[in-house]
């Protein structure tokens, strides 16, 4: 594959850690974990759910401020505390009833390689674990939080042929 799905895209699963953020992990004096993440891979995604493209996020970690964002940018299907993303990609292909091939994930360490090597089309952000990098359809420009969940929302709706409506929408006249 040449870094773009070949395939009408049918839904995306994302990591978090690494992925939707930079990896970074700030404790507060209280012990609470803080992350941040980039509003354009919001926006990306908010495209994406608004063109009907289901996401769903898969990670290892739990965090009650991210599943509110998340539920914010419309995502129904969030699987927290799981390292086996193969099987949680299986669980959700179910859900949505589609095959993983027809599915695009993203992800940035060796947990998400098994997640990675059965969907359709796999995305790595920059900085993604190099291994990571070897496996992934495509290496974004940008790094996790950082815009690389945007780049790859954007991929899909330009191979799905739906990105001139979204440049009408936002009166862009075909700008690249």
């Amino acid at each position: 594959m040449n870094g773009v799905p070949d395939f009408a895209v049918q839904g995306l699963v994302l990591d978090i850690d690494g992925v939707l953020t930079d990896a970074s992990l700030h404790f507060s004096a209280a012990g609470e974990v803080q992350k941040v993440m980039s509003a354009r891979d919001g926006m990306g995604m908010a495209l994406l759910r608004d063109a009907g493209v289901p996401i769903a996020v898969i990670s290892g970690r739990s965090s009650e401020l991210i599943e509110e964002r998340l539920v914010e940018l419309g995502v129904r299907t969030i699987h927290f505390r799981r390292m086996d993303k193969a099987q949680a990609l299986a669980q959700v292909c179910e859900g949505w009833l589609v095959d993983p091939s027809q599915v695009a994930a993203m992800g940035d360490d060796l947990v998400d390689v098994p997640m990675l090597r059965r969907a359709g089309f796999s995305a790595a952000p920059a900085d993604a674990d190099q291994r990571v990098r070897a496996v992934a359809d495509l290496v974004c420009q940008a790094g996790g939080g950082r815009g690389a969940v945007r780049e790859v929302c954007e991929i899909i709706l330009r191979s799905r042929g739906e990105w001139s409506a979204i440049e009408e929408r936002f009166e862009l006249g075909g700008q690249e």
